[in-house]
Parts: C-alpha cells; sequence; structure tokens
C-alpha cells in the first residue's frame, strides 16, 4: 500500500480507549504526529489520555480546546507530548502560528481535529479517526489507525485486538 497501513479496533469502552492509547504510546516517539478526527465527545481526548499515560508525561491532559494547545513534559526523560485542539482555528495558517515545527522532532504531537490541516506537518504520521458505535452501544467506539509514510510500515499489527 505504498507507505500506508490500516488497522481497525473496536473499542466497547472509556477505559479500553484509554488502553488503547497506552499501547498505542509503546509504539511512538519523538517525532511523531497523530491526526485526531472525530464528532464531539467521540473520545479523541480519552485516547490522548491514555497515550499520556503510557508516554508517562505530567498531566492531567484534559481538551485544549480553550488554550488551542498545551505542551505536557515527559517525567521519565522520554518526548514531551504537544496536544493541539484545531477546532477553533481558521486554517493552515494559524496552525503555522502556533509554531510546531519548532517542537515537532523533540515531542510526540496529537492534533484533534487536524484533518486537512496538520497533514502537512509531517510526512509520516498517524491518522485516526474514531467513530460512534450503533445506537444503543452508548460507549462503544470504532477507531480506524492509517499509517502514513515508511515510518508506520508493518508497525501497527501489534495493535489489532
Amino acid at each position: 500500500m505504498s507507505g500506508t497501513e490500516a488497522v481497525v479496533v473496536q473499542v466497547p469502552a472509556a477505559g479500553d480507549m484509554q488502553a488503547l492509547g497506552v499501547r498505542l504510546a509503546g509504539l511512538l516517539r519523538a517525532g511523531d504526529l497523530l491526526v485526531l478526527t472525530g464528532d464531539l465527545g467521540a473520545g479523541k481526548t480519552t485516547l490522548t489520555q491514555g497515550i499520556g499515560e503510557g508516554l508517562k508525561i505530567r498531566g492531567p491532559v484534559t481538551s485544549p480546546t480553550f488554550v488551542i494547545a498545551r505542551v505536557h513534559p515527559s517525567l521519565v526523560d522520554g518526548p514531551a507530548l504537544v496536544h493541539v485542539d484545531a477546532y477553533r482555528l481558521g486554517g493552515f495558517a494559524e496552525l503555522d502560528d502556533l509554531d510546531l515545527d519548532a517542537s515537532l522532532d523533540d515531542s510526540v504531537t496529537i492534533v484533534e481535529w487536524g484533518e486537512g490541516l496538520a497533514e502537512g506537518l509531517a510526512e509520516d504520521r498517524l491518522e485516526i479517526t474514531i467513530s460512534r458505535g450503533p445506537a444503543g452501544a452508548s460507549e462503544q467506539r470504532a477507531v480506524k489507525i492509517i499509517g502514513v509514510g515508511p515510518r508506520w510500515a508493518a508497525a501497527l499489527d501489534d495493535l489489532a485486538w
């Protein structure tokens, strides 16, 4: 698939979403970019909380909606977590104004609502889409993770449950 790999994980509850984030953090390293997409309340921040826990960063991880971006330093000499909410941004120019490329190589960067904006920040990235489950399954989610670029070739195999 020319440097693109996809896996879909069924997540029954919020605790499982955090556990997926912890598992995902085990694959991450400085310089990684994750672009998260999903409706309000889909679980983007919950997934990010799990990633933060797995990276052992200083928290708590909360939605950065009103501050746009938060930096969470590592507590164990690992990469910092840069958590961005692009919902209120008007376009790539405003995202570029955040100067994320200055910290991109040294951090794990997660951009919520970044689809169509953040892909230009890195050739290699994870594009994660969270979809709600069927009616009546209030917490169930499907998480589609697409690895773009050579960095992610065959790296997502261990995430399938």
